[in-house]
């Protein structure tokens, strides 16, 4: 399989969006997506662009029936990043896009929902559900958790909020990058995690735009350091192998004429449109690269810019 993934996915109108009546512009089928540009005729070569990517969900119309739901996009993706882990392998999933396109929504999702949950509380669930019944006396597991984000270039750790200190990005010589002196918090249940993550969550930098009323201002990192103990009853050792998982949910691209920001706001986007074009950068060289074998990254891009999806 290759190294870098990418799945699309189209969200609901929000309340900003069908107020205006807004048409939406965009179909799929299978694994193909294609955009309308409405100041073209129909008929015109290029008024219809269509692009494949691994997975095109369909989201924007829950009556539909071929709707993606939570659920739907964990079993595609979640599901195979966790089997990864398993295996050894560390793993990244990661949601890119606009402001206000829902990559929160899909990471995090709701959890006090049923079937609102989002990635990060699945592949947490997930992993404790296979932890209890692959656990023995040969086989044993261990899992710790970080949660940061990263504000104006600024490494905050959201399980110790109390340190408002800037977090410094270190590099090791075999586990390469990491940040100095960030939580790791042991965990035996996934109601641990839940606990931690909503924490986290209330810590998160967050304000109100323009285009989303609840904008993330940060990039928010929670990571998984999953060890399996195995001990081989003819030697009596014990050998361990040790899976990272990664899964970002990264603040919004934005137009600052778009979402009217202004100050301290114009300040965050800045940044943020500059940390998103040095990422876009780096995936472009992964996805080029051939050795890249131990490293599986999902990349959940969003493409519903109100500039191209809204026709009044």
């Amino acid at each position: 399989m290759s190294s870098v993934k990418v799945a699309v996915r189209v969200r609901p109108f929000n309340n900003r969006e069908t107020s205006r009546d807004c048409k939406c512009i965009i179909e799929m089928a299978g694994y193909t997506t294609s955009i309308t540009n409405p100041k073209l005729p129909p008929n015109v070569k290029d008024a219809t662009k269509s692009f494949n990517f691994d997975y095109s969900y369909w989201s924007q119309n829950p009556s539909d029936p071929n709707f993606a739901s939570q659920t739907m996009v964990y079993r595609d993706i979640g599901e195979e990043m966790l089997q990864h882990a398993f295996e050894g392998y560390n793993v990244c999933i990661f949601a890119y896009g606009q402001t206000g396109a829902g990559k929160s929504y899909t990471m995090m999702g709701r959890q006090e929902e049923e079937g609102q949950e989002g990635i990060i509380p699945l592949i947490c669930k997930d992993l404790f559900h296979r932890i209890r019944s692959t656990t023995s006396d040969e086989l044993q597991y261990s899992v710790e958790v970080s949660y940061m984000e990263i504000y104006c270039e600024r490494v905050r750790d959201l399980l110790n909020p109390k340190n408002k200190g800037n977090l410094r990005v270190r590099e090791h010589p075999l586990l390469g990058p990491y940040v100095e002196d960030l939580s790791k918090l042991a965990v035996t249940t996934y109601q641990n995690i839940h606990d931690l993550i909503d924490e986290g969550n209330k810590a998160r930098t967050v304000a109100a735009t323009n285009m989303n009323e609840t904008s993330s201002r940060s990039h928010a990192v929670f990571t998984i350091f999953f060890t399996q103990k195995r001990l081989d009853e003819m030697t009596q050792l014990t050998t361990e192998k040790v899976s990272k998982i990664s899964l970002v949910d990264l603040a919004g691209s934005e137009r600052a004429d778009s979402t009217g920001a202004k100050g301290t706001r114009l300040k965050e986007g800045a940044n943020i449109n500059k940390s998103l074009t040095t990422l876009g950068k780096v995936i472009s060289g992964l996805a080029e690269m051939v050795c890249m074998r131990m490293i599986y990254i999902y990349v959940i891009k969003y493409i519903l810019m109100t500039t191209i999806h809204c026709v009044h």
